[in-house]
């Protein structure tokens, strides 16, 4: 369904963005390496776009000088928000083939799958 050129899939897309730069653990990122978190749950140019400046009218981070710093302090809870799954995965962030999957659950859904040293990367632990 679209509506004003928009439709779910974007809106959803959208929302996971936020959520998930909402809860980087980086105190920087330069605009690529922030792309790079966003290109996890979507690789359009466009949707990346109203991502990055969704978040920013919304004080989720601040844009300077291609410099983003996300303004929250909530981050991934490992313990809480991250759950592992056993199949046959590729990692959204750098496409290896996996056995076990780790995935971040967030209220607006669910981001993943991803290797374990690419969770840790996605959410700034690394």
């Amino acid at each position: 369904m679209v509506i004003d050129g928009t439709d779910a899939a974007d809106d959803e897309r959208v929302a996971l963005g936020l959520a998930l730069l909402e809860r980087l653990e980086h105190e920087s990122l330069t605009l690529p390496e922030t792309v790079d978190r966003i290109e996890t749950i979507t690789t359009d140019p466009t949707v990346t776009r109203t991502i990055l400046d969704t978040a920013e009218l919304r004080g989720i981070i601040e844009r300077e000088d291609g410099i983003i710093r996300p303004k929250s302090r909530q981050y991934v809870r490992f313990d809480e928000q991250v759950v592992t799954k056993d199949g046959e995965f590729s990692c959204r962030r750098c496409g290896s083939s996996l056995s076990t999957g780790y995935f971040i659950k967030l209220e607006t859904g669910e981001i993943g799958p991803f290797g374990s040293s690419c969770i840790r990367k996605v959410t700034g632990r690394e």
